[in-house]
């Protein structure tokens, strides 16, 4: 199977539930948008995908104060089960769909998978609430929408490394949504969309495959430019206070730098 025959798939799928996915889209709005549905290939591709997902050694580690986890974005060293998949979430009749869900005509993907790909997390790995960079990797295009879809298989809540949506503060409770395998997760991303993704508590693999979307246009009207800003949790106030510094630092980085000091590395290096 080539990405189109997955698209027809994720496009069918979308699109015979397209009414509850809106409802659940508008719910959410005036927070942080959100939307997602399970069960989104058959069983056996999803097995394949999970097979096939390199191991932790094939990738590359972000270990830091703001965020602890695998990444993979040079998709043609892997299975290419895995590029054909995550790109028919870029085929033109998935986005379009999506975007009829979430109210926007002008909605584009990004081949360089600027911040997207593949990551996998294991035993205490973590994603510190943030915000999402606000721009494509010329910054020319906003940020708009984040596709996050799970293929670790017998996902349990209980293992932590869930999707965690704080649109409240970081002092109010998260919306936590599992990250179940066989769900893709369509969030919204804008200057108030902090969220993050809790530790994993046990000795099990998390493996997302992620692509964003951007539009010529921010998605609320008071949007600015932005780094990826990251907080720290509740309970970590200290870290939070490191974390706000680090962020103050690099966004005046940019002010001078448009694109910062040296090129961010995580984008598909196409020949």
């Amino acid at each position: 199977m080539k990405r189109k025959d997955f698209a027809e798939i994720i496009f069918a799928n979308i699109f015979k539930n397209k009414d509850s996915l809106q409802k659940q889209y508008i719910n959410s709005e005036n927070e942080i948008g959100y939307f997602f549905l399970d069960a989104l290939l058959p069983d056996e591709i999803v097995i394949q995908l999970n097979s096939c997902f390199p191991k932790m050694e094939e990738m590359v580690l972000k270990k830091s104060l703001r965020e602890n986890k695998y990444i993979g974005v040079q998709m043609n060293k892997y299975a290419s089960i895995l590029e054909e998949v995550l790109f028919a979430f870029q085929d033109e009749k998935v986005v379009g769909v999506i975007g009829e869900i979430v109210g926007l005509k002008e909605i584009y993907p990004d081949d360089k998978l600027y911040a997207g790909g593949i990551s996998l997390m294991k035993k205490n790995q973590f994603l510190n609430p943030h915000l999402d960079n606000s721009h494509d990797k010329e910054r020319e295009r906003w940020r708009v929408f984040n596709l996050l879809y799970y293929v670790s298989p017998n996902w349990e809540f209980e293992n932590g490394g869930n999707l965690e949506l704080w649109p409240n503060g970081l002092e109010a409770k998260p919306i936590t949504i599992e990250s179940k395998c066989n769900r893709l997760v369509v969030m919204a991303t804008h200057n108030n969309s902090f969220h993050s993704v809790s530790p994993v508590v046990k000795e099990v693999e998390r493996k997302c495959i992620s692509n964003y979307y951007f539009s010529n246009k921010p998605l609320k009207e008071d949007d600015f430019f932005h780094v990826t800003s990251f907080r720290g949790r509740p309970e970590h106030k200290i870290l939070d206070i490191l974390l706000q510094t680090d962020n103050f630092l690099r966004m005046n980085i940019r002010k001078i730098f448009k694109k910062g000091i040296k090129e961010n590395p995580h984008y598909y290096k196409k020949k």
